[in-house]
């Protein structure tokens, strides 16, 4: 999910109304009818409804469809419109942070060596393949120029990259606070996770390596030579 389209969701959260809705409705224990929402808050309804609907446009709330009397078939009324909590997930970061990716790889990597791999063995061949999965789903990215190629697949996963030298710098750590207590750890994961995003991309000739700056992130890739 882009940041704009972060920014657009959250954004709705800014009308007082709008919070105390959703705020209500999260905190129902079953969906919520408009009419309830309503007397709830000691709203209009015709305000209700209006700040509901913006609520699902942006995914913050979800709908479904009930007849409230339990009964079903002829003269049982029309089924009612209800809110509930949305599935869409939002987490806006500056700079953009991706601890989710780094606990998918740590809890792959784990169940791994539950069967039998050496956990070191397991964090590098799970970081590759989620890197490989990446850049293999790549769309629209050419590898005939990698550096670029590479660059552009790594600014969606929160890198912040540049070409400088002849080489991918990446300005930001999307695992920054856990790279700080664990360094080698999620360095070397980060690192795999590189090359694999080249690989997935069958930019064959780039290799990631370590090569710490201050205030960016340590992994770098390079045209090997």
């Amino acid at each position: 999910m882009d940041l704009g389209s972060q920014a657009a969701g959250i954004g709705a959260l800014a009308d007082d109304t709008r919070r105390a809705l959703y705020e209500y409705v999260v905190a129902q224990p079953r969906p919520v009818g408009r009419e309830q929402a309503a007397a709830a808050l000691g709203v209009a309804q015709h305000n209700v409804n209006f700040h509901l609907d913006r609520l699902v446009s942006e995914g913050l709330l979800g709908v479904e469809y009930r007849r409230l009397s339990g009964k079903s078939g002829p003269g049982a009324g029309r089924p009612s419109k209800l809110y509930r909590r949305g599935t869409r997930e939002f987490v806006v970061s500056l700079p953009p942070r991706r601890y989710d990716l780094v606990g998918d790889i740590l809890a792959a990597a784990v169940t791994r060596a539950a069967e039998g791999v050496p956990l070191p063995q397991a964090l590098h061949e799970v970081a590759r393949e989620e890197g490989r999965a990446v850049g293999g789903a790549a769309d629209g990215v050419h590898a005939r120029e990698p550096l670029a190629a590479v660059a552009m697949v790594l600014g969606s996963q929160g890198y912040e990259p540049h070409i400088e030298a002849g080489a991918v710098v990446l300005n930001n750590c999307p695992f920054d606070s856990l790279a700080r207590k664990h360094t080698t750890l999620v360095c070397g994961l980060n690192r795999d996770f590189v090359q694999g995003v080249a690989e997935g991309l069958g930019c064959g000739t780039v290799s990631a390596c370590l090569d710490p700056e201050p205030d960016r992130c340590c992994v770098k890739a390079r045209i090997e030579d």
